[in-house]
């Protein structure tokens, strides 16, 4: 009987996941039975946890929890609606003031997900005859993002300026549009900042506009973890800004800030922002008692700051362990390169079973031979931990023991 193609087809074909278990070192979907915290209970297991992004850890905050439920209590556990229509709680007002106050911009728009977020800025802003820039390893929201615009999108070489400039020189011969560069401010998997000074430079030479993706780097870089552009001393420089409420803020959603003007209209024609259900009430206030956490506590990001630092360098030091060179001890994203997918998830299990749980990174997060282990931390891991940890994956690194 002739075969009938069915969209069924490439699911029967994928057996990727049944051959991994088989073997043992399927990585992904460890069940939690704990608070995502320093530490955790995974599959029954005491594990420190080296792979969340909870990075000023206030996941389990009393503060938090108690804002969360208080914001139930008054409002209820939903919105029932868009922002647009019915879904505006008087919180999300107040969240987004905040934000921009915080982040010095003039007004900022908030999503109901960090990934909505890229998705509903690029989308909306960039259109017909516009050019987006975008470094090769920027988030997969922003590449989805370029996707849903109907703007030319062209990549450049991960934190290449010059060709990034190639691609600004080659963007303005007969232009009709505008210009956006899209960047991380911190990139996810690498722990790498973004050469921020020298996009605001081409930028102004060519004409373009620049988004920052600072998922990862608020409550990390910058005076009081306000970010990458704080960092570098460059917030008036940038025209938006991207964060998540899923790290730092101990929460869910996301936002854009910047001039009053943007946020207007995207409040307006961003079409991941009308048609999407807005921010639980419980989610708004949890993020907005984490900012003002952030705000009150600095020590939270100096601490992290340095555990970033002395994580590096003794991980540096252990034998058998090689390290992605992000080029700073700031960012609490460190990871170990493990270079292919077997090799990848056997050392990912191997160090869970020791009591260490961190993330498996491949494709098509990175590419095929680039496959790594992404350490990252918490403010609040103490030094217990931290030795522990670095204790269990110097044995499993041992050479002896592989």
């Amino acid at each position: 009987m002739e075969h009938r193609f069915s969209l069924y087809d490439k699911c029967v074909e994928y057996t990727d996941v049944e051959e991994a278990k088989a073997a043992g070192i399927y990585p992904y979907f460890h069940a939690l039975t704990s608070a995502p915290d320093t530490e955790v209970q995974m599959d029954g297991r005491r594990i420190i946890m080296l792979g969340s992004n909870n990075y000023m850890g206030l996941t389990t905050d009393p503060r938090v929890k108690a804002a969360a439920i208080e914001a139930i209590e008054q409002y209820g556990t939903g919105c029932s609606g868009s922002r647009l229509l019915n879904g505006t709680l008087a919180s999300h007002l107040e969240l987004e003031e905040a934000i921009a106050d915080f982040l010095n911009k003039e007004e900022c728009v908030s999503f109901s997900t960090g990934f909505q977020s890229n998705l509903g800025i690029i989308s909306c802003m960039a259109r017909r005859n516009d050019v987006i820039l975008s470094d090769s390893q920027n988030h997969a929201s922003i590449v989805d993002g370029t996707r849903l615009s109907f703007a030319r999108t062209f990549k450049y070489r991960h934190s290449d300026m010059d060709d990034l400039e190639r691609l600004l020189k080659n963007a303005n011969v007969n232009r009709t549009g505008g210009i956006m560069i899209v960047t991380d401010g911190v990139f996810s998997m690498e722990g790498e900042i973004c050469n921020l000074p020298v996009i605001v430079e081409l930028a102004k030479k060519y004409g373009a506009e620049i988004l920052v993706d600072d998922a990862h780097a608020l409550g990390v870089l910058g005076p009081g973890g306000r970010g990458t552009a704080a960092y570098f001393g460059l917030e008036d420089e940038v025209d938006w800004i991207m964060n998540t409420f899923s790290k730092t803020l101990a929460s869910l959603g996301g936002c854009i800030s910047g001039k009053a003007v943007a946020m207007n209209y995207v409040r307006h024609k961003s079409r991941p922002f009308i048609f999407s259900a807005s921010i639980p009430p419980a989610q708004v206030a949890a993020a907005r008692t984490a900012l003002e956490i952030l705000k009150q506590e600095p020590w939270r990001v100096t601490r992290l700051n340095e555990i970033a630092a002395y994580m590096k360098k003794k991980l540096s030091a252990l034998p058998g362990v090689k390290l992605y060179e992000s080029g700073n001890d700031l960012v609490p994203i460190i990871p170990i390169i493990t270079g292919n997918v077997i090799e990848t998830m056997s050392m990912a299990m191997r160090l869970f079973y020791a009591g260490v749980y961190v993330n498996s990174v491949m494709p098509p997060a990175v590419a095929e031979d680039s496959c790594l282990l992404r350490t990252s931390y918490t403010a609040t891991h103490t030094n217990a931990q931290l030795d522990e940890a670095l204790g269990i994956i110097a044995k499993v690194y041992n050479p002896a023991n592989r």
